[in-house]
């Protein structure tokens, strides 16, 4: 019989199904059946000779009434495995399977055989095998049979003689055996279209949206399909399909694939990228449908006034856009801008209108561009949408930076010219107009993380259209966020209504900038989430050496100070700004997993002979930021794994008596506190300040390498 954890799904099942179907256990009693399953090897030649290959033949046999089962055998059911033991140089090919059937079963629908399967497979001799000599072939074979309410595990050591001559010679006793064998197998796709198949011969295109797997075969026609054919998957993770409706459009055949679902009624995962297996046939032979890879259905144009409502909630969601917190502060700036401009010259407020609006179309386009890359060359199944970059943490990062930067500036920590932002300056020059451009790619940047009603919808509609009117749909989206300075700039009027310049305006100027904080709070809160709280000081460490060197420069580097002190206040904003960026860039990851500590978990793991390390830690324990920022990189990472050390993190963040009791034990009133321990040796406490060679150096000598 089978190794007993070869019997433990069938355990299992069987429990979960008697406690909720009423069923009888299984049975594993090998008794039970009249007659016992055997296997045989058979040889289609009597004789064989160098180098060329021949065929074998394994038939795995069980009693009358019973099932065996295909390689995937379509639940929990176990399929026959072959485990080859053959002479040096030899090399035995992918077993070749027989036709299956669909039946129910215990578990839904299975994938087996009524009769002992015949598997062929292919063996090639070396080409330096010796003429007069014998060979033996060996194989372990494994099979499981059931019927209802019981299954049996067999198994077979199986072995051949052959004798090799200068001339491989048939064995004319077993052409039936062969042949029969053959006809069971089913046909390939592409040499198959005079059965009864329609049009068998074709392109197979397997498409994941999702969860959701669909096969498509192309050149068939609809006559003979419907309620004709069924599919049985070599991949676990899709479910059996029996016979049922399968759609027949423009010449392709469409059969929805079902995710499997296992005894606990959970999605078994998709794994791999493709599917292949045995289309079934009522009326006709079963065609082998090849390993295809996943792939994407071709995103089918619509109609124009399907297209209308589309563009509609793309231009009325880039209008909301305007309101939403990420965009509002360039909003104000920009308006500031045109109460600058009021009672100049129009022409030229036209243009800076212009100049902004094909910033944002420029930026949209180029953005949309790299969504539209992305959507091409994505996994099947992975998701792509609007703000997809916004996965990145640099990417995050950069915009927290330009948020933060242009608010110290808005405020008035320093000045930065309107060449750079576009915010203020002069509009009558070309730096203006650069400014203007500039002004509007800032407000398409800061847009993405945004969401507003019309806005999703509209997007994911717009995301599964072909590629012309994708790029339509969103200009129009770029068309709604610039629509409101396009018409500012384009009827004067409007703008001589907006209140003239004066000293109110560095105090509005101001008032924006806390805007443009609260943006780069939220992109912080972002940023946070994707690195780890645990990283969150650092940033606000790095926030906050940007913010003095923005203040050096404001103070230090303007044109009253002598030339040294510029060059000095040069430097210092440079070392500063240089220092805050390291601090806040995104950590190295490290594939170390932290386990919530407990003292029962200590001593359970250490009773297992599993060796701890334990970091007493909290959020606003500075050093202990620093010890996780520098003494855990990915080379620790691995020695631990290789030594089999558990990591437990006992947080300390919010009062835990547990955790304050255990520091009094270990005489430590204060954390950070690291802690090793290993069986049969006292614990361990390190420095305060840990370092990564450290680290190495104490996990080398106390904790000994695993034996093999």
């Amino acid at each position: 019989m089978k190794p007993l954890n070869r019997l433990i799904p069938i355990f299992y099942a069987a429990t979960a199904i008697a406690g909720s179907a009423q069923v009888e256990p299984f049975s594993l009693d090998a008794s039970d059946p009249k007659e016992i399953g055997k296997g045989t090897i058979t040889s289609e030649q009597s004789a064989i000779s160098p180098g060329t290959p021949f065929t074998v033949a394994i038939h795995l046999s069980h009693p009358e009434g019973w099932h065996s089962y295909y390689k995937n055998s379509g639940g929990i059911e176990l399929p026959p495995e072959i485990t080859w033991n053959l002479p040096d140089g030899f090399k035995a090919a992918a077993l070749q399977w027989p036709t299956p059937e669909l039946f129910a079963s215990d578990f839904g629908t299975s994938i087996g055989y009524a009769e002992g399967p015949t598997l062929l497979a292919e063996i090639t001799p070396p080409a330096d095998l010796k003429p007069g000599t014998n060979v033996t072939l060996g194989a372990e074979a494994t099979w499981q049979y059931c019927q209802p309410g019981k299954c049996i595990n067999d198994e077979e050591s199986l072995s051949l003689e052959l004798p090799v001559g200068e001339q491989a010679v048939t064995d004319p006793g077993q052409a039936g055996l062969f042949s029969e064998a053959r006809a069971a197998l089913p046909q390939a796709l592409a040499a198959s279209s005079g059965s009864s198949f329609p049009g068998a011969a074709g392109d197979v295109l397997v498409i994941r949206q999702g969860k959701e797997v669909t096969l498509q075969i192309s050149g068939q026609t609809a006559e003979a399909i419907k309620g004709n054919i069924a599919f049985a998957p070599d991949q676990p993770f899709v479910a059996p399909v029996d016979f049922t409706a399968a759609s027949v459009e423009d010449g392709t055949i469409s059969l929805p694939l079902k995710q499997a679902i296992d005894i606990a009624d959970k999605p078994v995962p998709i794994e791999g990228d493709g599917i292949s297996g045995i289309l079934l046939l009522k009326d006709g032979p079963a065609v082998a449908i090849p390993f295809t890879k996943f792939g994407k259905a071709p995103a089918p144009p619509v109609s124009f006034s399907q297209l209308l409502p589309i563009l509609g909630g793309m231009l009325i969601g880039g209008l909301i856009l305007n309101l939403m917190p990420c965009v509002f502060p360039v909003i104000g700036l920009k308006i500031m801008g045109f109460v600058q401009q009021a009672g100049e010259d129009r022409k030229k407020i036209i243009f800076h209108g212009l100049a902004f609006t094909l910033g944002v179309l420029v930026s949209f386009w180029i953005l949309s561009g790299i969504l539209f890359a992305l959507r091409a060359g994505a996994a099947p199944g992975q998701e792509i949408g609007w703000g997809y970059q916004l996965q990145n943490p640099w990417t995050i990062l950069v915009l927290m930076l330009l948020m933060f930067v242009l608010g110290l500036s808005m405020y008035g920590v320093f000045e930065i010219g309107a060449s750079a932002t576009g915010f203020g300056g002069s509009l009558q020059s070309k730096q203006g107009l650069s400014g203007s451009f500039f002004s509007g790619i800032l407000a398409t940047v800061v847009a993405t993380p945004c969401s507003a009603p019309f806005l999703g919808a509209a997007i994911g509609a717009a995301i599964a259209l072909p590629a012309l009117q994708f790029f339509l749909a969103f200009t129009f989206m770029a068309l709604g966020l610039s629509l409101p300075y396009l018409i500012l700039s384009i009827f004067p009027k409007l703008v001589e209504m907006l209140p003239r310049p004066g000293p109110w305006m560095e105090s509005f100027k101001q008032a924006m900038s806390f805007l443009l904080f609260a943006t780069a709070g939220f992109l912080l809160w972002v940023y946070t989430a994707q690195i780890g709280l645990g990283n969150m000081l650092n940033v606000v460490v790095g926030l906050t050496l940007i913010a003095i060197a923005g203040w050096i420069f404001g103070r230090w580097d303007t044109p009253a100070k002598s030339p040294a002190v510029r060059w000095a206040a040069k430097a210092l904003v440079v070392v500063f700004a240089v220092f805050g960026f390291i601090a806040c860039k995104p950590p190295a990851e490290s594939s170390i997993t932290w386990d919530t500590w407990s003292s029962d978990k200590v001593e359970e793991l250490l009773a297992d002979g599993q060796p701890v390390y334990v970091d007493f830690t909290a959020q606003w324990c500075a050093t202990c930021q620093v010890n996780k920022k520098r003494a855990y990189p990915e080379e620790v990472a691995t020695l631990m794994k290789e030594r089999g050390i558990v990591a437990l993190k006992a947080d300390k963040t919010k009062a835990n008596p547990e955790i304050d009791a255990k520091l009094e034990e270990l005489g430590r009133s204060a954390i950070p506190v690291n802690v090793l321990y290993v069986p049969g040796k006292e614990p361990i406490i390190t420095p305060e300040i840990l370092s990564a060679d450290y680290l190495k150096d104490l996990f080398t000598k106390e904790v000994p390498a695993p034996t093999e």
